[in-house]
């Protein structure tokens, strides 16, 4: 691997019309080795290229930087004499573009180590986290002594820790960190969900996706503060397609035709259709369900047979197949896939809590948690729980985020209104909001003659769903929806330590039996 410096990061910028100058650039500077880049002052290491970005970015974060050992930085033109003012004689790379410079030079930097594995990139409005943690568990071990590096939004692993998602995909100087740790472990594959901000805003830049899986597209993450209207979201997500060789591409999703449009770019391409959709490379026949057990029948180029998932949602049949399409590139036999799909589980998605019952028979109440957040994940679960739980009511406890994605308030009261029995409004990571503003506006867009109660406190509101259950005759589902298996809620710009829903439940649950 060619030694990096901060000579040939700013032939790079130049090379990108990115480079507006450099300060302090003597001829011993040129020639100095850059072995990483960090935009967090807090894990700077020495010989490495600090990144100054963020709106509330502050001199003192790179001076911090310096006394770290950082021997460079990179910052915009408008900040370039206030940094130099405040550290003196550091040499710096000066952009115009600070976030499309900071992924390429991030890269560099970290020396390419993406062209040492097998990059898999997932993208889609749902099913990222389900189509990861499924494609992880078919390609764990099928390198003797090694796993596969994960990035994604409820975990990452790079091969030297595993620790909880904050953001789907981090940004550039950390994403190729992580990237790195991988390469130095040994791991042969990486396999990450991508954001459609990841896209927007450049975080993954430079990176080649020997694999890019589009799994569907809904109306989401429109707002202010993401996208500001459904083409730009739209444009987003098609975008991966532009640095990926082999594209995966879902038949039965809406907009199928442009997606299929931009996807022909690519190298290679592979469909996959749950309906049977004529053509597919990859399809399902015979699905059956039976409490909380999916079955079918898949049919790939080279072989078919029956797949049992371990987990309940006939929408899983979408994320299956997107794995096995995606298994089946890059080598994994057929009775491989088949076994790990069988017992492939994600945290927090589509998990049933069925309480033990003597005698065989079914719980009275049975509690789903689910990451469900937006209009297309409800349609999927609820039309799922209709057709696997037809006889029971449907109790759910749900919210909507503060800051983003304004439309969910309005969209999914309605969804979640075709479907349960009762609504419970309640807090789901309100940041800079009041929860019970939030509450009040998913409320007045409920239908009329929806059974709903607000309970800002999310424990309480769980609780109280769990009551309602017990309490009724008739056999009931709790769904708890938005949170997932997350242990943690952001309020104001904290993320505070939370009780996972599922514990809640269990808890609530026990007061009754």
């Amino acid at each position: 691997m060619d030694t990096v410096t901060f000579a040939s990061l700013a032939a790079l910028l130049a090379e990108h019309n990115l480079l507006a100058g450099t300060r302090n650039a003597t001829d011993a500077t040129h020639s100095t080795p850059i072995t990483g880049a960090d935009c967090d002052s807090r894990i700077v290491q020495p010989g490495h290229l600090f990144v100054c970005k963020g709106a509330a970015f502050k001199p003192a974060y790179l001076a911090g930087a310096i006394e770290r050992g950082a021997v460079a930085y990179l910052c915009a033109e408008e900040l370039a004499d206030e940094l130099e003012a405040a550290t003196p004689g550091v040499p710096a790379l000066i952009t115009h573009d600070v976030r499309h410079a900071m992924a390429l030079v991030s890269a560099a930097a970290w020396g390419h180590p993406d062209r040492d594995l097998t990059v898999i990139g997932i993208t889609g409005t749902k099913g990222k986290s389900t189509v990861s943690y499924m494609l992880r568990t078919i390609l764990d071990g099928t390198v003797p002594g090694s796993g596969t590096g994960v990035i994604g939004s409820i975990n990452t692993y790079d091969g030297l820790t595993e620790i909880e998602s904050v953001n789907t995909t981090p940004e550039s100087p950390d994403l190729w960190r992580l990237i790195a740790n991988m390469r130095t472990a040994g791991l042969p594959y990486l396999d990450m969900e991508v954001s459609s901000q990841a896209l927007k805003y450049e975080r993954v830049v430079g990176l080649t996706f020997d694999i890019g899986c589009f799994l569907n597209i809904g109306r989401d993450h429109i707002s202010p503060v993401e996208h500001p209207t459904f083409e730009d979201y739209f444009a987003s997500k098609l975008s991966m397609f532009d640095q990926t060789r082999v594209a995966v591409v879902n038949l039965d999703t809406e907009h199928v035709d442009e997606v299929l449009a931009r996807a022909a770019s690519c190298e290679q391409m592979v469909t996959f259709s749950a309906s049977g959709r004529e053509g597919a490379t990859v399809w399902a026949s015979d699905i059956t369900t039976s409490l909380g057990r999916v079955q079918f029948c898949v049919h790939t180029p080279t072989w078919k047979a029956q797949v049992q998932l371990a987990m309940p949602g006939l929408f899983n049949v979408d994320n299956a197949l997107a794995a096995i399409a995606i298994a089946e590139l890059v080598g994994v036999d057929r009775e491989r896939i088949v076994h790990a799909l069988s017992r492939a589980q994600v945290p927090g998605r589509m998990e049933l809590l069925v309480p033990a019952v003597e005698g065989g028979n079914e719980p009275h109440v049975v509690g789903l948690v689910d990451y469900a957040h937006n209009k297309l994940s409800y349609q999927g679960l609820f039309s799922s729980l209709a057709k696997e739980f037809p006889a029971r009511r449907i109790v759910v406890v749900l919210g909507a985020p503060g800051g983003k994605a304004q439309e969910r308030r309005h969209e999914l009261p309605q969804e979640a209104a075709r479907w349960a029995d009762t609504l419970i409004f309640t807090e789901e990571d309100p940041a800079h909001e009041e929860p019970t503003a939030i509450c009040a506006e998913m409320a007045a867009a409920t239908p009329a003659g929806t059974p709903y109660e607000i309970i800002c406190d999310r424990e309480d509101a769980i609780c109280r769903a769990v009551e309602l259950a017990c309490t009724s005759p008739e056999r009931t589902v709790v769904a708890l929806l938005g949170k997932g298996d997350e242990a943690l809620q952001h309020v104001g710009s904290a993320f505070v330590p939370y009780r996972t829903d599922g514990a809640i439940f269990w808890d609530a649950l026990a007061r009754y039996q």
